[in-house]
C-alpha cells in the first residue's frame, strides 16, 4: 500500500560548535607543549598524557564531524544514500586502534624503566602538567552547558574530564620527584594514565564493531517498540522489524506493518503512517524510520520473512 518516512530533527550540538572548536584549539596547543617538554625531559608520564590528549582531541574532532555531517544527507542520485555518516564510525575505529598502540608502547617503556628509572627534571614536567590541567578545566567550563543538550558534546566533555585526571597524575609524579627524588614515580604515573586510556579505547572499538555489525542500539528496546506499534488502532501485526545505527546518535528503523481489512483507502493508510510517526517521535529517538503498510494476508505471499 505504501511506505512512510519520518525524520527526527537535527541535533542540538550545532549551536555548540564554536565552543568545541575553541576547546579543540586549546587541547592541540597543550598537546604540542606536553609532547615537546616530554621529549626534552624524557618524562614518560608527560608523553602518556600527551597521548591521552591526542585521543581526546580526536574525539572532539569526531564530535564536530558528527554535528557537521548530521546536517547533510545523501545527494540526489548518489550511491551514498545516507551521506557520509559512517565516516565518523571509521574514524572512531582508527582512533581506538591508535590509542591501543600508544598504550602498548607506553606500558612497554614504563616496565623497562621501573627497575632503573632515568632522572627527570621535575619543574618543567610540573609546569606542563599544570598547564594541561588548567586548560582542561577551561574546557570543562566551556562544554558543561552543551553536555546537557547534546550527546556529541557530552562525549567531548567526558574526554576532557578524563584528560584532566591524566594531568593530575603528571602533576603528582612531578611533585613526588621534586620532594623525594624518587624518579620511578614517572613510569608509575605513565602506567596509571595508560590504564585510564585502555578502557576508553576498548569501549570505542566495541561501539564501532556494534555499529558496523548493525546491531540494535542499546537505547532502543525492540520489545517496547514492537508493543507501541501493535497498540495502534488498525495495526494487527508487525514483522521485518529492524533497528540499526548509521552513526552515533542516529538510529534507523524499518518495519512491515500489517493492518486490518478496514484500512482500504489511501486516506486511512496515511492516518496510520501519521500515528506511527508520532508514536516513534514521542517515545523513541529514531532519526529515520520506514514503514511498509501491508493488508492482512500479504505476509503469506512474501518469499521470506525476518522476525
Amino acid at each position: 500500500m505504501g511506505h512512510g518516512h519520518s525524520h527526527a530533527p537535527a541535533g542540538t550540538g550545532l549551536r555548540h560548535r564554536r565552543r568545541l572548536l575553541l576547546v579543540l584549539a586549546l587541547s592541540v596547543t597543550v598537546l604540542l607543549v606536553q609532547a615537546t617538554v616530554a621529549v626534552i625531559t624524557g618524562s614518560l608520564a608527560l608523553l602518556a598524557d600527551a597521548a591521552h590528549m591526542l585521543g581526546d582531541s580526536f574525539g572532539i574532532v569526531l564530535a564536530l564531524a558528527a554535528i557537521t555531517v548530521a546536517q547533510r544527507g545523501g545527494a540526489p542520485g548518489s550511491r551514498r544514500t545516507f551521506g557520509y555518516h559512517r565516516t565518523e564510525v571509521l574514524a572512531a575505529g582508527l582512533n581506538g586502534l591508535v590509542l591501543l598502540g600508544l598504550c602498548a608502547w607506553i606500558v612497554w617503556q614504563a616496565l623497562g624503566r621501573l627497575g632503573d628509572a632515568p632522572e627527570i627534571a621535575g619543574v618543567p614536567v610540573l609546569a606542563a602538567g599544570a598547564i594541561g590541567l588548567a586548560v582542561n578545566v577551561v574546557g570543562l567550563v566551556l562544554l558543561r552547558a552543551g553536555a546537557q543538550e547534546s550527546l556529541n558534546v557530552r562525549g567531548a566533555y567526558l574526554e576532557v574530564l578524563g584528560d584532566a585526571l591524566g594531568s593530575v597524575a603528571v602533576i603528582a609524579s612531578a611533585v613526588v620527584i621534586l620532594l623525594t627524588g624518587w624518579h620511578t614515580a614517572d613510569p608509575v604515573a605513565s602506567l596509571l594514565i595508560a590504564a585510564m586510556i585502555v578502557p576508553r579505547a576498548l569501549s570505542l572499538l566495541k561501539d564501532v564493531v556494534e555499529v558496523l555489525l548493525e546491531g540494535s542500539p542499546k537505547e532502543v528496546d525492540l520489545r517496547e517498540l514492537r508493543a507501541h506499534i501493535l497498540s495502534l488502532d488498525g495495526v494487527v501485526d508487525v514483522h521485518d522489524l529492524h533497528v540499526w545505527t548509521i552513526t552515533s546518535g542516529m538510529p534507523v528503523m524499518s518495519a512491515h506493518v500489517v493492518v486490518d481489512d478496514s484500512i482500504d483507502a489511501m486516506g486511512d493508510a496515511h492516518d496510520i503512517l501519521d500515528r506511527l510517526g508520532s508514536c516513534l517521535s514521542e517515545h523513541f529517538d529514531v532519526e529515520h524510520s520506514t514503514f511498509q503498510i501491508e493488508p492482512a494476508g500479504h505476509v503469506e505471499s512474501e518469499s521470506h520473512v525476518h522476525h
